[in-house]
Parts: structure tokens; C-alpha cells; sequence
């Protein structure tokens, strides 16, 4: 530090607090959406080609929310632009709640995309915590948010069976009450942000460098151009999307996998029993999605960007080869849904800190918030896609479809690594 330069040391501790409790909060939200959101769709569609809809209604919001939110950050700071996305994610676990009740499909895609608002939210707080953040320590900062997830995610598919007993007792149906859960986490979030998310890390990085804010109405076509012109961004994009259409294609169809399988074996579950299961191994998913996430971090300083991407495919390629060989056991694919988790979170990591340290600070938010637009489209894509590809290859077809994604960017990684030896990053 020098004599004009503050100390944000302290600031950037409490930012990466603020964010990491309203994480927690806020993933009991989307972890209930992610573990019975194919099931409703199922149940009120009556037919498995739906089984991908809310999963692809919450990644089309979150990719139309992307670029919104990112200009909301432009012009007000991280602050406004996280609590909106939140608030709109509680509005969306009431649609939940109502979907079934209402027996409205509709209604259920709403909260599905609501939701997805939320997530967008929740992605973009990962690069907040990189605002601040020094160059040695920026892969830690924002795998710490990651992390934080972690025991919101794991705990909302846990909270099914309780959720289902809530519900049944306030005269709901059982898979409505579940999100009462995720209501009170997506609120709860809001308010951590209103009171702790200060000062502003967005607006106090701009204050302190010297930064202007760039356009206040981000457009995806400026945003792909300016990542177009570095490579390292387009690759980190690139990363995340693959990684991104993998996991969501893989996890949204496993509930549909682990249910026709209890089917397949004649067990004499309760539904409620059958959804415990599926919010157990859901779970554990997510857990491998958030838990290492610190761990992810640490490789990214230590070992660099491009081999924590790449060890990023071998774990994908190693998830997809146990789900679907092995998609007649429950013990393999929840084995495959761990790795998918864990790949995805060394790939999140990774590449999002790659992505935020390869363009200008100026174009930095805008950049981010175009790739996460372009990560919500593509699980969209996958998650529909995945529905139609189940329908007709099954559950190994899903995973055949991630094997070749993975080896296509693992191919990319390899490649850039070959050219770029002797880059620190590298």
C-alpha cells in the first residue's frame, strides 16, 4: 500500500462475507427447484419430453437477466443489482408454490424462470467478490462466494421431505412445500445484502482506479466483440458454457433416471420417500458443485488458470462415463453426479477468474455479464435438448452428448496450453 492508496484489505473481508451469507441463504432456493422441478413438470405435462422445462425456464432468465443486472450494476453498484434478482427469485418461489395448487404448468415455468433471475444473481456475485480483490488472492475471493452455496444448495433438496410434511400440513401439496423454504432463504438474502454490501464493492473499485462505468446499456453483440478480441476471455467463456450445458443437461434429467429406476426395482416407496432420495443424491451434487470450491480456488492460484480448466474436463469426462455406463445403478450415477459437480466447480472457478482478468477493468462487467448470458442460454439449450434426447436415447444419450462437449473444449485447452507455456496464468 502507499500513502494515496487505502488499505481495502478489511472492506474486501466483509464484501466476501456479505456475499457469502446471502449464498447460503439464497441457494436453498434453487436447490429445491433443481430436485423436484422436473418431477412437477412430469406431473402436471404427464409426459417425460417436459422433464427439462423448468430447468430450462430457470437458465433462459438467467441468461436474459444476465446483461440486465449487469447494467443495473453499471449504473447503481453490485448492491442494487443483487438484491433485485434476489427479490424477484422470492416472487418466483411463491409461483412455486402456487403451481401445483393451481395445477398450472404456466405457472410453474414463471416460478421456474423467476427463479432463474436469482441464479443469475447468484453467478454474478462470484465476480463481485473480484472487484476488490488482488490479483495474487482473486481465484480464493471468489471461490470463497462459490463455496458459501454450498450449505443452502445442499440443504434445500434435504429439505424436500420436511418442505413436503410443511405443506401437508398447511393444506398444501407435498411438492409445493419445499418452497416455503426457498422463500424464506431468497428474503433472508435480501436483507443480508441491504444491510452488509457496504460500501459498494463495484462503485469503490471505480472510485479507487480511477474507472469509468462504461455503458450503462450493456449489449450482448459490444460484449461478444470486446471478449472476441482476447482469446483468453473467449476460451473462459467458452469453458464455462461447456461446462455449464454438461452439468445442467446431466443433473436435470437424473431425477427422471433415479425414478423410473425405484420403478424398474418394484420398490413400495411413498412418493414423498421416492423424493427424499432424489433430493439426497441431488444433493450431493450440489455439494460437489460448492464444497471444494475453496480447494478450486487455491489450484487456480497455485497451478494456474488453464490446468485447473483442464482438470476441469478430465473430472466431466470421468462424471459422464459413471452416469451413463452405469446408468442402471443408483450407486454410479450418483457417483457420476458428484464428479459433474465437481468438474463444474473447478471449470466455474477457473474460467470465471480467467474471464475477469482478461479484459480492460472498464469492460470487465460487461464482459461477465455476457458471459453469464451466454451460460444461462446454453443450459437452456442443454436442458430442453437433454428432455428430447431422453425421450429417445435415455440417459446414456444425455451423457454420450456431454462426452463429446467435454473432449471438444479439453482439445482447446490443450491446445492454447501448447502455445502459451510461459505465461504466469498459464
Amino acid at each position: 500500500m502507499t500513502a494515496t492508496t487505502p488499505d481495502l484489505r478489511p472492506t474486501q473481508r466483509r464484501i466476501v462475507l456479505t456475499l457469502s451469507l446471502a449464498q447460503l441463504c439464497s441457494g436453498i432456493g434453487n436447490g429445491a427447484a433443481l430436485a423436484i422441478g422436473s418431477l412437477m413438470a412430469v406431473e402436471l405435462t404427464g409426459s417425460d419430453a417436459y422433464a427439462g422445462a423448468v430447468t430450462t425456464a430457470l437458465s433462459v432468465a438467467a441468461s436474459l437477466a444476465a446483461l440486465p443486472l449487469a447494467g443495473l450494476a453499471m449504473r447503481r453498484g453490485r448492491r442494487t443489482a443483487l438484491m433485485s434478482g434476489l427479490g424477484l427469485a422470492a416472487v418466483g418461489a411463491v409461483a412455486m408454490i402456487l403451481a401445483p395448487v393451481l395445477g398450472s404448468f404456466a405457472v410453474l415455468l414463471l416460478g421456474g424462470a423467476l427463479l432463474g433471475v436469482g441464479n443469475a444473481a447468484n453467478l454474478q456475485s462470484r465476480f463481485a467478490a473480484t472487484d476488490l480483490a488482488t490479483p495474487a488472492h482473486r481465484g480464493r475471493d471468489l471461490s470463497i462466494v462459490v463455496w458459501a452455496i454450498t450449505i443452502g444448495a445442499v440443504a434445500g433438496p434435504n429439505l424436500i421431505r420436511p418442505g413436503a410434511a410443511l405443506g401437508e400440513f398447511l393444506g398444501l401439496p407435498e411438492m409445493s412445500g419445499p418452497f416455503l423454504f426457498s422463500l424464506a432463504g431468497m428474503l433472508i438474502g435480501v436483507v443480508v445484502l441491504a444491510v452488509g454490501l457496504r460500501p459498494d464493492p463495484l462503485l469503490t473499485a471505480r472510485a479507487v482506479g480511477g474507472v469509468s462505468g462504461g455503458a450503462s446499456r450493456p449489449s450482448l453483440v459490444d460484449g461478444l466483440r470486446t471478449a472476441a478480441r482476447s482469446w483468453p476471455a473467449t476460451l473462459g467463456i467458452v469453458t464455462l458454457v461447456a461446462a455449464h450445458v454438461v452439468m445442467v443437461a446431466v443433473m436435470s434429467m437424473t431425477p427422471v433416471q433415479l425414478r423410473e429406476l425405484d420403478h424398474a426395482a418394484g420398490a413400495q416407496h411413498s412418493s414423498a420417500d421416492t423424493l427424499a432420495v432424489i433430493g439426497f443424491v441431488i444433493s450431493l451434487h450440489i455439494a460437489g458443485m460448492y464444497a471444494l470450491s475453496p480447494v478450486m480456488g487455491w489450484l487456480t492460484d497455485r497451478f494456474g488458470r488453464l490446468r485447473t480448466m483442464l482438470l476441469a474436463q478430465v473430472l466431466l469426462a470421468a462424471a459422464v462415463l459413471c452416469a451413463g455406463v452405469g446408468a442402471d445403478s443408483r450407486t454410479w450415477v450418483t457417483v457420476g453426479l458428484v464428479l459433474l459437480g465437481l468438474g463444474w466447480s473447478a471449470a466455474t472457478v477457473s474460467a470465471s477468474t480467467f474471464v475477469a482478468e482478461s479484459v480492460p477493468p472498464e469492460r470487465a462487467v460487461l464482459v461477465q455479464g455476457v458471459s453469464d448470458a451466454v451460460m444461462g442460454a446454453a443450459g437452456a439449450v442443454g436442458a430442453a435438448t437433454a428432455g428430447m434426447v431422453l425421450a429417445v436415447g435415455g440417459y446414456l444419450g444425455v451423457n454420450l452428448v456431454g462426452a463429446v462437449t467435454v473432449a471438444v473444449v479439453a482439445v482447446l485447452i490443450v491446445a492454447t496450453m501448447t502455445r502459451t507455456r510461459t505465461r504466469p496464468l498459464a
